[in-house]
């Protein structure tokens, strides 16, 4: 009876790790899809190109510092990178500063256009001038004893302009006598001459301190010239326009009082014909400067940039001893002056 329960008890045994098997397998693969699970959440949001949770890109590591995304972006903006929003701001910004200084160099061609007044008022005695004088772009013309508009000399202006005075938004029409006279420093501001007459202007001031700014307006139809400087200081003009003209500005050459004179000629448009844009006295230290200087209707270039002359106190015409620029009294260079 040992014998047979023996066997029995064996065949009994038999069938019990039949299944183990399953529950190995079982927890075996329950064991590699843990593990699976558990590599693959940090991938999850590992790669911010591909739109990762926000979350788990601050749990995984920190973000780039504001001084590290300069330094990551500078080198190469290619549209490769995949860095988030202020990286892809920083190739714009590199490309703005760059467009700048080329918009910059180029010379601005925009000028007013020439007003066209609805009101003309004779001027028979001259308008003194203290403070500032704003005309209201009417056009004032000589008449009487201010009704010529020949070139002598001894004619009366239909403006003088007290030491600091400013003459502004004012039409010189036709005859306009001789124009307007500074006695010390002063501002003409949009300014302009239909018709000069004897000159445009006239700046008389003694001290050489003295400064006569000419901002905007335009002159046209000058036998001689625009701009006659007789006394001490600075002329500066800018933004004006001549057409038609002798001299746009000329230091006296044979005042009875001679002054060292500067004048600094920027922005104009230049139309011919024309003689000369600036006449200087080389021999009493006078300097020019120009620059943006365009000129237009000389093909044949026969309007002079900046003539030097040897200036006198005698009355006598004075000689002219060279034109273009020399660094010294006509400050320029070729590329400040074009021809269009």
């Amino acid at each position: 009876m040992s014998t047979g329960a023996t066997p029995r008890r064996r065949s009994q045994h038999r069938r019990r790790p039949d299944r183990r098997p399953l529950l190995i397998g079982a927890l075996t693969i329950t064991v590699i899809a843990a593990a699976a699970l558990l590599m693959a959440r940090p991938d999850s949001g590992a790669d911010p190109a591909k739109g990762g949770n926000s979350t788990l890109q601050e749990a995984s590591g920190p973000r780039p510092t504001a001084s590290s995304t300069p330094t990551s972006v500078s080198p190469s903006p290619s549209k490769s990178s995949a860095s988030p929003s202020p990286s892809k701001a920083s190739p714009r910004r590199s490309v703005i500063p760059s467009a700048k200084p080329t918009a910059a160099a180029r010379p601005s061609t925009a000028f007013a256009a020439w007003p066209t007044p609805t009101t003309d008022r004779p001027v028979t005695a001259t308008i003194e001038v203290s403070g500032s004088y704003d005309g209201g772009l009417k056009r004032f013309r000589g008449s009487g004893a201010l009704g010529g508009d020949g070139q002598d000399e001894d004619q009366d202006p239909l403006f003088e302009l007290a030491d600091g005075a400013t003459l502004k938004n004012v039409v010189l029409g036709a005859p306009a006598a001789d124009g307007v006279h500074c006695l010390g420093s002063c501002t003409l501001r949009n300014v302009w001459w239909e018709d000069v007459g004897e000159d445009a202007a006239t700046f008389k001031g003694a001290s050489a301190a003295a400064t006569y700014r000419v901002l905007g307006g335009g002159a046209r139809h000058a036998d001689d010239k625009v701009f006659q400087h007789n006394g001490a200081g600075t002329v500066t003009i800018t933004d004006f326009q001549v057409a038609d003209f002798g001299k746009l500005y000329r230091s006296c050459g044979n005042c009875g009082t001679q002054y060292r004179r500067h004048v600094v000629i920027s922005g104009v448009q230049v139309t011919g014909p024309g003689n000369a844009i600036a006449g200087i006295n080389a021999n009493y230290g006078d300097t020019a400067t120009l620059s943006g200087v365009t000129i237009t209707g000389d093909s044949g270039r026969d309007i002079t940039v900046c003539d030097r002359f040897q200036g006198n106190d005698s009355g006598d015409e004075p000689s002219e001893t060279g034109s273009g620029p020399d660094g010294t009294h006509c400050r320029y260079s070729t590329s400040d002056v074009s021809y269009s």
